[in-house]
């Protein structure tokens, strides 16, 4: 009984000594720039230089502005001749020259086992043909503009795919595999 009556006791001593009740806040130091300190100014003496030695000259020659006098006139340089160009040569051409045929040029990619490469192109076709399908049962529709953004996409990626189809199958795969899943979540939104 005495531990019951001492505890709300013991409690309000320690909530009432602490340090925060009796600590007081000291105001904010100012900041006091120090005074600047004066420099002594620097002389500056331009030293003495020697005097020059003298160069001595020809006697034979007077010097005017840098060129000795002896010195003959400068003469233009004579002007080229003019060009002519020769007539262009004319070679015999047959009347009916056939232009040789170029050969089309080698495609960089990737090689494909024939099993690998019917299964992409399975892919790709089963892909485009469910977007063909869901885009045809939403042509006539009027969608909201969140959804009008989720068949551009879908049109876009499909675009895409059959563009790359000729060039990169794994690239085409990819696309067609993005505007299935697309056109699937459409597909669940649609009202």
């Amino acid at each position: 009984m005495l531990r019951s009556r001492l505890l709300p006791f013991v409690l309000a001593l320690s909530f009432g000594s602490t340090s925060c009740w009796f600590h007081k806040s000291q105001p904010p130091r100012v900041f006091v720039p120090p005074p600047p300190v004066a420099r002594p100014p620097v002389a500056t003496v331009q030293p003495e230089l020697p005097t020059p030695p003298e160069i001595k000259a020809p006697q034979d020659a007077t010097v005017t502005g840098g060129i000795p006098a002896t010195m003959p006139p400068t003469v233009p340089p004579p002007r080229p001749p003019p060009r002519r160009t020769p007539p262009p040569v004319r070679a015999a051409q047959p009347a009916a020259a056939v232009p040789p045929e170029v050969p089309p040029a080698p495609r960089l990619g990737q090689i494909f086992p024939a099993e690998q490469l019917r299964e992409y192109n399975r892919a790709v076709d089963e892909s485009l043909d469910r977007v063909r399908r869901v885009l045809g049962s939403v042509a006539g529709r009027n969608l909201n503009p969140e959804l009008a953004e989720i068949v551009r996409r879908i049109q876009t990626f499909q675009k895409q795919a059959e563009q790359a189809r000729e060039q990169d199958l794994v690239t085409a795969v990819n696309l067609a595999r993005r505007a299935d899943l697309l056109a699937q979540d459409l597909i669940k939104r649609l009202p």
